[in-house]
């Protein structure tokens, strides 16, 4: 299915929409809870990522497939791992076979976990043959995806002796560890992480709690990009808090610098975006080391906005649903762009004109499609493959709308 996006009505006055729950917490949190079933969830991520890491989690012999979830692969990766009982075929789609799962696995068994390869050395789809993990120290290198940290650190409290994680070199995407750290310290875990060791102790039970999962700032920054783009628009977003467990809230500091005013409502846990008076700059200078994630819709914002930008700190997105870098190189150029990429870094050079009707390709990922969808305000353009917002966002297209982008759906020829 295909989208064609037009400025439609866009402003409206007074929109308010409700973001889901966010998937990076609502995923974590599903995990402690199989640790300790007797935590409750609310405001639990609508995502397909989640939704196939709920499943996966209930299933203790078979195949558990989680398609293109790779927070679910490596996740459940150790959580099989270290449950004792568990024989599990570990497998997803064509990409996530091959995405490197390797320097996980090869952590999981200095700790004594029972994995082998079934097709390809390193890479998915796995064989894991649960038992009890009684070694508790382990090294692993720091400037990975900091989901193979965290899928350690979720398993830690159910190890017999806990886990001490040794990370060596500096670290990529540390508001991601400290979100982990957070949530096990909300459940009564009392980790620490201190000149890049994680400490995380044995714990047998914790005490009854309900944990609310915060709103998705990934999902709020497409709207941070549509107030960008825009003359004079105004939104609010629910929920979110000032004091977010989330590196992409970030994007507060981040979108000030290119025109976007926020206020936090705290009588209701709301967000207020709006444009503000400003001058931006020639040219965006960002380490995104921490927030990766946001890269995407940075790059697309400051192209619509007519400025230049240099993102760093971006090796993490080669290895993602699809090669982002070079995603974004093929598609940037489409509609306009002077843009090379390396292995680490995005230097996108001003551009004055962006040329209308052309078709994004999204390479399954859904980060492509949300991203490039808010450049509807300055030209028309079609999104190819439009359902796969719903790896993170299902209700995406229906919340763009209220925004006042007209979104017309269409069947794909290819």
């Amino acid at each position: 299915m295909k989208v064609i996006l037009e400025r439609g009505d866009f402003p409206l006055k007074k929109v308010k929409i409700n973001i889901g729950g966010s998937k990076s917490e609502s995923n974590r949190l599903l995990i402690l809870q199989s640790h300790f079933p007797h935590i409750s969830i609310e405001n639990l991520s609508e995502s397909d990522d989640t939704s196939v890491l709920q499943k996966g989690l209930k299933i203790t012999k078979g195949t558990v497939d989680i398609h293109h979830a790779g927070t679910a692969m490596r996740f459940l990766t150790a959580y099989f791992s270290a449950k004792e009982g568990a024989e599990i075929t570990l497998t997803g789609s064509q990409r996530m076979q091959e995405r490197p799962i390797g320097i996980l696995v090869d952590a999981l068994r200095k700790l004594g976990a029972d994995i082998e390869y079934i097709k390809r050395d390193g890479f998915p789809p796995l064989k894991i043959k649960g038992k009890s993990l009684e070694k508790n120290e382990v090294k692993i290198k720091a400037n990975i995806s900091s989901q193979y940290i965290s899928a350690l650190m979720l398993v830690a409290p159910k190890l017999p002796n806990g886990l001490k994680i040794s990370l060596e070199g500096k670290s990529t995407s540390v508001p991601y560890i400290e979100m982990t750290l957070s949530l096990l310290k909300r459940i009564g875990v009392e980790g620490n992480f201190n000149k890049n060791i994680i400490s995380i102790p044995a714990a047998n039970n914790v005490e009854e709690n309900v944990l609310i999962v915060e709103s998705d700032w990934s999902s709020a920054s497409y709207f941070y990009s549509l107030v960008a783009l825009s003359e004079n628009f105004e939104i609010t977003l629910g929920s979110f808090s000032k004091e977010s467990l989330q590196g992409d809230s970030a994007l507060v500091q981040i979108y000030d610098s290119l025109g976007v005013e926020t206020i936090f409502n705290i009588s209701d846990n709301t967000i207020s975006l709006s444009k503000k008076n400003t001058e931006l700059p020639d040219s965006l200078l960002l380490d995104l080391t921490d927030t990766p994630d946001l890269a995407q819709t940075i790059a697309v914002s400051c192209f619509g906005l007519g400025i230049g930008c240099k993102l760093m700190g971006l090796h993490t997105l080669k290895i993602k649903e699809t090669d982002r870098l070079l995603a974004l190189k093929n598609e940037l150029e489409k509609l306009g762009a002077m843009i090379q990429v390396d292995e680490n870094s995005l230097n996108l050079e001003k551009t004055i004109h962006i040329f209308e009707s052309k078709t994004v390709e999204t390479y399954q990922d859904h980060r492509m499609a949300m991203a490039f969808a808010p450049l509807a305000v300055k030209a028309n353009l079609t999104i190819n493959d439009a359902e796969v917002v719903s790896k993170s966002y299902p209700r995406f297209w229906e919340d763009l709308q209220k925004a006042g982008i007209k979104c017309e759906f269409a069947d794909s020829l290819k």
